[in-house]
């Protein structure tokens, strides 16, 4: 973890603020247009934001946190109770979401999903290469950024002020796209649904910040065998692979508990995980707080 020291708080619309966090220590660890970060709050939650910032600023980090009310204490606590001058812990990037080389790019963005396209684009204009931004939300006023788009991107950022002109036509911007274009898409599950219905899944880059929901065979019970600490865990059918390390004394750290953050990324030293998570696990790692054993033990790196 970094240590940070809460610079700025500032609202950026009504239900919007954005977070500006200076290393305490030094220089803070580079990142990538895509990644995102942990951030431990003084209320014992941890919780994942995109970095919005500029990855060239290497004293600072930016985030933005929309207040949801059905918060399950996170943003609430940020909106409600969080002052500039606070210490927090914020882990090393991670990006789950990066951007590939393209001569070309198509982003789409609905309210908070703005976040991680923001250095997207910067780093595509800056590179000279041809991209473009569609970025819906309910009105303008309720756009995270919109103003900052429209002053340093003009007529190659287009609002969408849905309540007013409906949402953007995917299946004309399909019909569009020049070749070889990239299209980036964040936002509401509905926009990723109408994305990915439009566009070829090859072309298409999409993060969620909810799991897809999906069924998977009822959980059986397996064996965690630690390889460093030479001990076995026992998962039971009605415990996570997560809590029942937890629960062993093997501090694993967690953030979100529905696949999509990969702050519990495992090494899988032997036998087969059953992936359930939303980013795909790299060849030999596992994220414990979704995924099982899709046979009776895994040896993990612990």
């Amino acid at each position: 973890m970094q240590r940070t020291l809460l610079e700025r708080l500032d609202p950026v619309t009504d239900d919007v603020v954005s977070l500006v966090l200076r290393g305490a220590d030094g220089p803070l660890a580079p990142w990538e247009p895509g990644a995102h970060v942990d951030v431990a709050l003084p209320n014992w939650l941890t919780r994942q934001y995109s970095l919005c910032g500029d990855p060239a600023d290497r004293g600072t980090y930016r985030v933005a946190v929309r207040y949801d009310p059905l918060s399950r204490g996170g943003s609430e606590y940020i909106h409600r109770f969080l002052r500039p001058g606070r210490t927090l812990d914020v882990s090393l990037p991670r990006n789950h979401f990066p951007l590939v080389p393209a001569p070309r790019y198509l982003f789409l963005a609905g309210g908070i999903g703005i976040t991680p396209v923001l250095p997207m684009l910067r780093a595509a204009t800056a590179a000279g290469i041809p991209a473009s931004l569609v970025y819906a939300g309910p009105s303008v006023d309720a756009m995270p950024f919109a103003g900052e788009l429209r002053a340093a991107y003009g007529d190659a950022v287009r609002i969408v002020a849905t309540r007013e002109h409906g949402r953007p036509d995917f299946d004309a911007l399909a019909a569009g796209l020049e070749p070889g274009t990239l299209v980036y898409c964040c936002g509401p599950a509905s926009m990723l649904a109408a994305a990915e219905a439009a566009f070829p899944a090859g072309r298409l880059h999409a993060e969620r910040f909810q799991p897809l929901p999906r069924v998977f065979a009822p959980n059986t019970a397996f064996d965690a065998v630690c390889a460093r600490s030479a001990r076995t865990v026992p998962v039971p059918a009605d415990e996570s692979l997560l809590d029942a390390l937890n629960h062993a004394g093997f501090p694993v750290p967690s953030g979100c508990r529905e696949g999509v953050c990969g702050s519990c990324e495992l090494r899988v030293l032997d036998g087969e995980p059953e992936h359930r998570d939303d980013i795909g696990a790299p060849e030999g790692r596992m994220y414990a707080c979704v995924s099982r054993a899709l046979g009776p033990r895994l040896v993990l790196d612990l």
